[in-house]
């Protein structure tokens, strides 16, 4: 199985902590020089150093606010003309919970700002540099809640939707330059949102952050949740020439917790 990412260039957002940083080591492990991105850059030229390293590899770091879609842009593009871009993760923080009927106007717009916005001048950002490879890969964490919506979590139910339906889309209007855009849709993973979720769910049900963890881990087949690196390694395996054919999916990395086919 061809693995091999050597001489690729990887941009993985959200990097400074959970799922993102598990997915930049692991890329970086299959060869590829990795830029990691996000907003604290003390703690990002940290992740860059330590991320596996072979002869000539090169990683780096851009500290970004993805809500400045225009920042964020010129930031990328000045990237790209340094060295292109042949990969990109795009993953960022989920937004809050809470019933979608009751969730203000500026919610929606400030979670589809950070989710579909800056994918999208990210991916017009790097596409120059894919295309003049004839060879690229977009990967978008995203949530189960694309097939089930999860309660409590309207905000996040709708946007998902929305990056979902503009990756498939996308998906078909690159492979003809041999840019693949799929999908990953983690389940309950150790990770910040995991936190977010809970403190959410203490705050609508009146229950104990320990009882509501145990029943979350009950829907799980699996019994647990993901370690970030599982997530990682999925994300890793889609950007790798091995996943070639594999275009517009979105695949669930969930330990059988969906109950839809």
């Amino acid at each position: 199985m061809d693995l091999d990412l050597s001489g690729r260039h990887a941009l993985v957002c959200g990097a400074s902590e959970g799922i993102g940083r598990a997915a930049a080591h692991e890329l970086a492990l299959l060869g590829a020089d990795v830029t990691v991105l996000a907003r604290r850059a003390d703690v990002l030229e940290q992740v860059a150093a330590q991320l596996p390293r072979r002869d000539g590899q090169q990683h780096g770091f851009i500290a970004a606010d993805v809500t400045r879609t225009d920042a964020l842009q010129a930031q990328a593009e000045a990237l790209a003309a340094g060295r292109p871009v042949h990969i990109l993760v795009n993953n960022t923080a989920g937004p809050p919970g809470g019933p979608a009927y009751t969730a203000a106007e500026d919610a929606y717009l400030d979670a589809f700002r950070r989710h579909l916005l800056a994918n999208q001048v990210l991916v017009q950002a790097l596409l120059p540099g894919m295309r003049a490879a004839n060879w690229g890969r977009v990967v978008n964490v995203v949530s189960t809640s694309v097939r089930e919506p999860i309660p409590n979590l309207g905000v996040s139910n709708t946007i998902r939707g929305a990056v979902a339906g503009w990756a498939k889309t996308l998906s078909r209007e690159l492979a003809p330059f041999g840019i693949t855009v799929n999908n990953v849709l983690p389940g309950y993973t150790e990770t910040a949102r995991i936190d977010q979720i809970v403190r959410d769910r203490v705050a609508a049900t009146g229950q104990g952050p320990e009882a509501i963890l145990d029943g979350m881990r009950r829907n799980v087949p699996a019994g647990r949740f993901a370690a970030p690196a599982e997530i990682g390694g999925v994300i890793a395996f889609l950007a790798s020439p091995a996943a070639g054919y594999v275009n517009g999916v979105s695949l669930a990395v969930d330990g059988g917790r969906m109950q839809s086919i």
